[in-house]
């Protein structure tokens, strides 16, 4: 019998660790996005922020950004790979793709719903030094923050911008987990490239290429969503949100474009290869 390794259903979550490395970029993106008027660039606004805050500032957040991959990250992975695997064992065959898609559009929608209270943490606490000292929110951590948005405003405001990110997560998710699945089960398949680390980084790289596509598709979701996140009740909703953003001209859903865009190939790889490592060495092991 074959021996086939396969993820636990945690493991999406512990792949987290490529939101460390790719941090301040996600901190760059959610400064220019949050900007009224296009005042600074990338680099700019990353000189900027290491200028006056320090370098370690380019790391504010980090422990919110961690809560959220646990969260939104676990929950989709957890979603497709328990899923695909246990429909694949039924049927003694791999899904078809339309049926990955289905399934990652699903777990992403559903991840980034559950992600949203860490997301919109994430984001005040990233956005948090560039307001005047006495409009800052000064949350501690992912937990602090969390625990005084519920008692400050709400469990309903635990949940702003949820529609933008379960939206955005369900396109994301089709765009890495269906296609790098899809694309690692293909090339495995001709026999040319063996299950391995240059396989699982080459498939992600290519992949994450491609996703710059869905980014662009995404930015506008993004915008909306942070724009949701970091107010402090400037909008009374979606629309009015789209309303107001609108009339700073088209380009306004595209702030942060170049470092999402950036972004996205390195935390791709990261993540599908700590994904990959962690299935090959702490996996479950099938007999088939």
């Amino acid at each position: 019998p074959m021996a086939e390794k396969r993820s636990r259903w945690y493991f999406g979550g512990l792949a987290c660790g490529a939101a460390c490395c790719t941090h301040p970029l996600d901190l760059v993106k959610v400064h220019l996005q949050t900007q009224q008027e296009v005042k600074r660039r990338m680099i700019g606004m990353a000189i900027h922020v290491v200028k006056n805050d320090g370098l370690l500032a380019l790391y504010n957040g980090l422990s919110a950004s961690l809560c959220r991959q646990m969260s939104y990250s676990l929950t989709r992975f957890a979603i497709y790979e328990t899923v695909r695997d246990m429909l694949g064992s039924r049927k003694k065959s791999p899904m078809p793709f339309y049926q990955k898609v289905m399934l990652g559009a699903f777990g992403g929608f559903t991840g980034g719903f559950v992600g949203t209270p860490a997301d919109m943490v994430n984001v005040r606490m990233q956005n948090d030094m560039k307001l005047p000292p006495e409009l800052r929110r000064n949350y501690n951590h992912a937990i602090d923050g969390l625990y005084r948005v519920l008692r400050e405003e709400g469990m309903r405001k635990l949940f702003s911008g949820a529609t933008m990110a379960s939206s955005r997560g369900a396109l994301v998710t089709v765009g890495q987990l269906a296609c790098y699945d899809q694309a690692k089960q293909l090339v495995l398949g001709t026999g040319l490239m063996r299950d391995n680390i240059l396989t699982h980084s080459s498939r992600a790289s290519s992949l994450s290429m491609q996703g710059g596509c869905a980014t662009f598709l995404c930015q506008p979701l993004d915008v909306l969503k942070t724009r949701l996140m970091t107010s402090k009740g400037e909008y009374t909703g979606v629309i009015h949100c789209l309303r107001e953003t609108s009339k700073l001209g088209p380009l306004a859903f595209y702030k942060g474009l170049v470092p999402a865009g950036i972004r996205l190939v390195p935390h791709t790889v990261l993540t599908f290869v700590f994904l990959e490592q962690l299935k090959k060495y702490f996996g479950i092991c099938i007999f088939s």
